[in-house]
């Protein structure tokens, strides 16, 4: 996804919120659904984010198909993600993506 897909989403789509993800959903007309990741520099330092961005996309990639087809999505983690187990984080992701 690039920036203008980005600010398309954040500017007209839903927005669900758990208590380690805020994401930002809006339809698109594909057959799949497409997926970006934000993590802002208040996380902490680069090896942090990247930790983080890691795992988020691991979780996508164990459940991409219980991801509904025809959505932008963008994934906002919150600072408890990095503390977090990973099967708590992935339950309340997917749970998040399902409810589009």
């Amino acid at each position: 996804m690039r920036k203008a897909d980005f600010d398309a989403v954040y500017r007209a789509g839903k927005r669900r919120a758990s208590s380690h993800f805020v994401v930002f959903l809006k339809a698109n007309d594909l057959p799949e659904s497409r997926l970006g990741f934000s993590i802002k520099k208040a996380m902490g330092g680069a090896v942090v984010r990247n930790r983080i961005r890691r795992r988020v996309r691991e979780m996508v990639r164990l459940n991409r198909t219980e991801i509904p087809a025809g959505w932008d999505i963008v994934i906002h983690p919150r600072s408890s993600v990095v503390k977090a187990p990973f099967a708590a984080l992935a339950a309340d992701l997917l749970r998040l993506l399902k409810s589009a």
